[in-house]
């Protein structure tokens, strides 16, 4: 979208000096301009899309989580070897690369918002720090949610010398970042400042605080097993707030390929090889079937015959089928792995020089390769789904699980239609979860349930990371590790990223810190939430 454009404005952060009034106004530059000129809104864009560029494409999410945690499959040994760090938990060539990305994307993306926030407050600007504030605590959090304890309390105060912070243990980041939620959110005034330059709710402060408290309920509920006291507090404060109210409400980031700010899974996706190694796997797809989900037709394909075909972008076959998910942990070597051996192998398609051994295997639909595609941050679905489980757990809230569990599958099917290339109607939505209750027999199947649904919806919104934190937080679905040869986990589903090797001589004795707080930095160490 054009808003993107002023994006580039952020960066016309100059000052000016004149010993003369008259001499001043005559030779000022209208298209720069100093601090005390410059509308910090025009940082928001900027603040929106590296949030969006941290959660997606080959900072980490598409090349670690969403193979970690069973979405997508790979064989991973042709040129894009790339996802054997996904699928195979074995090291590529830039592995250590892939594990900086989040960190450093977050950092930076953080240090804008504080930049943001700085002169927002100088300029008497409320509610731009407190949108500032509630993007600066959703993206720490996931920096957190990925590596475990992070520096939060001394973070990205350079200016101020500390160039050093301390890693704050995720029990205590957490309960800062909750509390600076909660006041941000409160601090909201519908006549405070306008916030303009909006990408993502155009200024509409109602739907910013439903934001803050929807982010309020996702944190909370990742504590419902280490901490479930603190867990209800915050469910219950966010429900009283007010969280999404409808699909309307969901924060889903606009792309906007044109101006350089594209949808980086999409990019990733486009790769030649993505596009030929790059497959749903056999438990999501089996999943979609198992009810005749009307996402099925939506998000797979299955590609033409041919080697040709497999890796062009032209659509494939998206008759539910016809759809095979790819299983996880096999390869094109010819040995026992070789995905041939793999016992619903539905064979190689093509002939001769165009064979294509893993061409019958489903795979993402255009959507997720239209550079355009929307980025999907938090949604109803997922909000209601949350609800769900803690009604399901017996918590204080407005409805019942089966209520929310319906809410969130009929958001879900709804929104999947904001990808642009497929929808389903809310009638249809309501009638498949009509036919597809809550098993509400025990506790336990409902969370089973439910969490499997969140683990499908946020995947299928390619939101990956997600989708692990959830699966982390929950332990659904029921998911089989590869044991693949090489693998650095142990032949374990990673559970964290390993700290950046860059810490070890930006902030040694934080990261010690860290490291000594956390019991380790392995790939299967255990985060505070995640019990």
């Amino acid at each position: 979208m054009k808003k993107y454009i002023s994006i580039l404005l952020s960066g016309l952060l100059l000052t000016g000096a004149g010993c003369d009034s008259d001499f001043a106004d005559i030779n000022t530059n209208p298209n720069s301009a100093g601090a005390s000129v410059f509308d910090p809104n025009l940082i928001l864009p900027t603040v929106s899309y590296n949030y969006g560029n941290t959660m997606t494409g080959y900072t980490g999410a598409i090349l670690f989580q969403s193979m970690w945690v069973q979405v997508m499959a790979s064989t991973s040994t042709g040129g894009a070897n790339y996802y054997s760090n996904a699928d195979k938990y074995v090291a590529s060539g830039s592995t250590n690369s892939y594990i900086q990305s989040v960190w450093s994307n977050g950092y930076s993306s953080a240090s804008r918002v504080y930049q943001m926030q700085k002169l927002a407050e100088e300029k008497g600007f409320t509610n731009l720090a407190a949108v500032g504030e509630i993007w600066k605590v959703l993206t720490l959090s996931f920096v957190s949610d990925v590596y475990g304890d992070i520096p939060y309390s001394e973070a990205l105060q350079a200016e101020d010398g500390i160039t050093t912070p301390v890693y704050d243990s995720q029990s205590a980041a957490y309960s800062s970042m909750l509390s600076d939620l909660d006041n941000a959110i409160s601090s909201i005034s519908d006549s405070g400042d306008a916030i303009k330059n909006d990408v993502l709710y155009s200024g509409d402060l109602a739907k910013w605080r439903k934001l803050g408290y929807s982010i309020m309920l996702r944190m909370a509920m990742r504590l419902v097993d280490v901490d479930p006291s603190t867990a209800q507090t915050y469910v219950s404060k966010a429900i009283a707030g007010g969280v999404f109210a409808s699909t309307d409400d969901e924060a889903v980031l606009v792309s906007d390929q044109n101006n350089g700010y594209s949808n980086t899974s999409a990019n990733a996706l486009n790769v030649t090889d993505d596009v030929y190694e790059v497959r749903w796997s056999n438990i999501l797809i089996d999943f979609l079937k198992s009810t005749d989900d009307p996402r099925l037709s939506i998000v797979a394909e299955v590609p033409a015959a041919g080697l040709a075909a497999n890796k062009s972008s032209a659509a494939g076959d998206n008759s539910p089928e016809v759809q095979i998910g790819l299983p996880n942990g096999y390869d094109l070597k010819g040995g026992s792995t070789d995905v041939s051996n793999e016992p619903n192998y539905p064979g190689a398609t093509g002939s001769g020089d165009d064979v294509a051994p893993i061409g019958a295997y489903s795979r993402p639909t255009a959507i997720y390769r239209d550079r355009d595609a929307p980025v999907f941050i938090l949604t109803y679905a997922e909000v209601q789904l949350l609800l769900a489980d803690a009604a399901a757990r017996g918590y204080s809230v407005s409805g019942t699980a089966s209520s929310y569990y319906a809410a969130g599958v009929e958001g879900a099917l709804i929104s999947i239609g904001k990808f642009g290339g497929g929808s389903v109607s809310a009638s249809e939505a309501a009638a498949y979860a009509a036919a597809n209750p809550l098993d509400t027999s025990s506790e336990a199947a409902s969370l089973k349930m439910i969490n499997e649904q969140i683990w499908a919806t946020t995947g299928l919104f390619a939101n990956f990371v997600e989708s692990w934190n959830n699966w982390k937080r929950s332990g659904y679905p029921e998911l089989t590790p590869v044991n693949y040869t090489g693998n650095f986990s142990g032949g374990q589903i990673p559970t964290r990223q390993l700290y950046p090797a860059s810490e070890s001589t930006t902030n040694p004795d934080g990261l010690a810190g860290g490291i000594s707080s956390m019991g380790g930095d392995t790939w299967t160490t255990k985060m505070w939430w995640d019990q």
